[in-house]
This record gives C-alpha cells, sequence and structure tokens, in this order.
C-alpha cells in the first residue's frame, strides 16, 4: 500500500517541491520493488486529479481540468504522474496494480490543524471560535468516514480489478451547510465568518461510484451524521488535553528557500 503524500492543501503547499518528489521519486520507488520481489501494489490516488471539474459528479472516465502550475499543482499533477507510472509499470513490466481515487476523507485520530473544513469546523466550533470559511460557501464537498475508506481500501487490494477506482460517498453538501451541520451537532456558539476563497479551490466535487459497486463490491455505510459525532467526541479530548488550538488555514507559512 503506497499512501505517502501529504493531502491537505496547507500541507502539501507548504513545501510543493517535496510534495511533488514523494508523488513522482516515491511512486518510482515503490514500483522499483513491486518489480523486484513481484508484489501487488496500490496507489492512493485523489479526486484532485479531476481538479475544478466541467464533469458532475466525475466518474473514472473523465479526464479531469487542472491548472498544471497553480499553488494545488504540486499535488494534483504529481498524483496524476504517479498514476501513469503505475500503468506504465503493469504495461511494459507485468507489474500487478491498484488505484484508488480518494474523495474528501474524515474521522478519528486527524490531526488538529489538518487544515481541511472538516477538522477546522470542528476545532473552531468546540473553541466557540468563528468558523472560517474560504469563499461564499457555495462550492461543495463530499465526505467519507474513515473506516468507509479502509474497507474500500482493502476490497480493491484483494479484487482483481485493476483499472482506476473512486472511493467516496456521494452525498454531497455545500461548505456554508456543512459548516452549519457541524455548528448545530456541537451546539456551538461559534459565528461563520467568509474571507476571500482560495486560489484554485474546486467548485464542486462529488464522487461517481458505479465502478467501485460494480467490480468491487463497495459503497459506503457510515452515515454522515455518525462519522461526525465521533469525530467531534475525539477532537472534544483532544483538546481537552491540548488547550487551545488554532487550525491551519489556506497562506500557511512556507519554509525558507
Amino acid at each position: 500500500y503506497h499512501l505517502a503524500c501529504p493531502a491537505s492543501p496547507p500541507h502539501y503547499q507548504y513545501n510543493p517541491v517535496k510534495t511533488i518528489k514523494t508523488s513522482t521519486m516515491g511512486t518510482l520507488n515503490m514500483l522499483g520493488l513491486a518489480k523486484r520481489v513481484r508484489a501487488r501494489m496500490l496507489l492512493t490516488s485523489t479526486s484532485e486529479i479531476y481538479g475544478d471539474p466541467t464533469v458532475h459528479p466525475q466518474p473514472e472516465s473523465y479526464w479531469g481540468n487542472v491548472n498544471t502550475i497553480g499553488p494545488r499543482s504540486c499535488y494534483d499533477e504529481g498524483k496524476r504522474v504517479a498514476e501513469t507510472m503505475m500503468y506504465s509499470y503493469k504495461n511494459q513490466n507485468g507489474v500487478e496494480i491498484r488505484v484508488a481515487r480518494i474523495f474528501n476523507t474524515f474521522g478519528p485520530r486527524m490531526h488538529p490543524n489538518d487544515g481541511r473544513v472538516v477538522s477546522n469546523f470542528i476545532i473552531q466550533s468546540l473553541q466557540n471560535k468563528n468558523i472560517t470559511i474560504y469563499g461564499e460557501g457555495d462550492q461543495t464537498r463530499s465526505f467519507q468516514y474513515v473506516s468507509d475508506l479502509v474497507e474500500g481500501l482493502y476490497k480493491l487490494m484483494n479484487g482483481d480489478y485493476d483499472l482506476p477506482v473512486n472511493l467516496g460517498n456521494p452525498e454531497e453538501y455545500t461548505v456554508k451547510s456543512f459548516a452549519e451541520y457541524i455548528h448545530t451537532l456541537t451546539k456551538s456558539e461559534s459565528k461563520i465568518i467568509f474571507l476571500p476563497k482560495s486560489e484554485d479551490d474546486p467548485t464542486q466535487r462529488r464522487p461517481e461510484i458505479v465502478t467501485a459497486k460494480a467490480k468491487i463490491g463497495w459503497e459506503p455505510v457510515v452515515k454522515v451524521e455518525s462519522g461526525l459525532k465521533k469525530t467531534i467526541d475525539y477532537f472534544r479530548r483532544v483538546l481537552e488535553d491540548a488547550g487551545e488550538i488554532i487550525p491551519t488555514g489556506p497562506g500557511a507559512a512556507k519554509p525558507e528557500a
């Protein structure tokens, strides 16, 4: 299983060179190892390979709409190259491969400074601090619970289907409605505020999971509300131990050159 790579925009934008090295050189090294020891290899790719999609929901057959020089391109293009490497090794060297295109995933043990909306909204709500939305909040996302993802990865790895498979929950929310949902679940006194939209932030994101259902017998089973309650309980315990936490957002500090 090759899962290495920061996946949150503040994290992968912190050092874009290392991000793209992880996706390219890291995948190349793993494929070389898989070839030598004749191992099957699964790559965790991403819904970000679809970029800011013009097709909705996104099927695996969609080639994407990606800005190759934008602030997210180190991650998006790195994963696209990684997929190309996977199929090149399969076709040229006979390496057994599996490719999972993972959509937004959440659950306990997320880092408090993950930087994406689930952890940010929960941390802000539990501390009764402003819930920050970048843009007007009309962009959409789909959220799956971590145990569903783990089950999907297991089924994909142990099945016989070797083309890319979307793993995500097709239940779609606007970012604003999702913030309001978390606000309600946490019984927070926070206010929702709106800040300038992040560059290249996709306007919509929703997986088509026909392939996952048909080829590996997978679909998400954990309701978003149930998963959020477990995640909220986890972050409550984190805050009890850590005290105040200031979530990471777009524009995190960059390393020195």
